[in-house]
């Protein structure tokens, strides 16, 4: 006969109905505040609550109707499917020792990261803002760089093809050049780690040395750089100045060089043209 269990003492009781009581407490918290966001949000009194389920009625209704469609069950299969796959091969990925170094390197930067990118947060921001204009001034030029890159792969495609026909008729010769350059590599390679490890230790000590002298001239010309600060800025007006002056000139000469190919373009165009018909002007001069 199995021996009876021993039942848990007071201690364990207590502690296990004070457990329960705090995360009861805090379920309960939870849901009310659950329940004061949904009573905050669809307020009957001023009508936005009333309009907000609607909105919220007919977007369900087209994203049950969107995910019917056979594009989007084709989209959640591959989905599905390549969450499978990535969860099947990537947990004996995470398992291998291989995985060790990267799962370090992320240990690593994940706390000496998060100052840096809190740093550069605004400047991404606006780098970002600038993008976006950017691409929305530059829209006009999309359809002429898609019409460049279709022709650029229609103009590889043959290419590719030749070349996966090589390799295809040659894969006996490419598995003997594998296997010598195996072969001829395979010794060095105990050769190249001593040489690694003995210049990582030359390096290491370069760099040890060169870092203070490296310091100190940093130093030195950070205080040049503000003492010159005023240069530069002096430097910067007078040279947008000098392009202001300029621009008059440019423009008048760019108008003059389009006037120029254009006229050419027009005379090549005729050129280059079949003749057509001449016709007879008539010119009538009043007596």
């Amino acid at each position: 006969m199995s021996p009876i269990p021993s039942l848990p003492s007071r201690q364990d009781v207590l502690r296990m109905a004070r457990s329960t009581t705090d995360i009861t407490g805090q379920l309960l918290d939870t849901a009310g505040n659950i329940t004061r966001i949904a009573v905050n949000t669809f307020d009957p009194r001023d009508g936005s609550g009333a309009e907000a389920l609607r909105v919220l009625r007919e977007t369900t209704a087209g994203l049950a109707e969107a995910s019917a469609s056979p594009q989007a069950q084709e989209a959640f299969y591959r989905m599905v499917d390549t969450l499978t796959r990535l969860g099947t091969s990537g947990a004996p990925l995470a398992a291998h020792p291989v995985s060790e170094p990267a799962q370090v390197l992320l240990a690593a930067l994940g706390d000496s990261l998060l100052p840096v990118l809190d740093a550069v947060a605004p400047a991404v921001e606006e780098a970002a803002d600038a993008l976006g204009e950017l691409v929305d001034a530059g829209s006009p030029l999309l359809p002429a760089a898609a019409g460049i890159a279709a022709g650029l792969l229609l103009v590889l495609t043959p290419v590719v093809r030749a070349a996966a026909d090589v390799l295809r008729d040659t894969s006996p010769e490419l598995r003997r050049i594998a296997e010598a350059l195996t072969a001829t590599l395979a010794p060095l390679v105990p050769l190249q780690v001593a040489l690694a490890e003995r210049a990582a230790t030359v390096g290491a000590g370069v760099v040890r040395a060169s870092l203070p002298p490296l310091a100190d001239l940093t130093e030195t010309a950070a205080a040049g750089a503000l003492a010159a600060r005023p240069l530069f800025l002096a430097g910067e007006e007078y040279l947008v100045s000098g392009l202001e002056h300029l621009q008059p000139l440019l423009l008048a000469m760019a108008s003059r060089t389009g006037r120029v190919a254009r006229s050419a373009a027009v005379r090549v165009s005729a050129a280059v043209s079949p003749a057509v018909d001449r016709g007879v002007v008539v010119a009538v001069t009043p007596v």
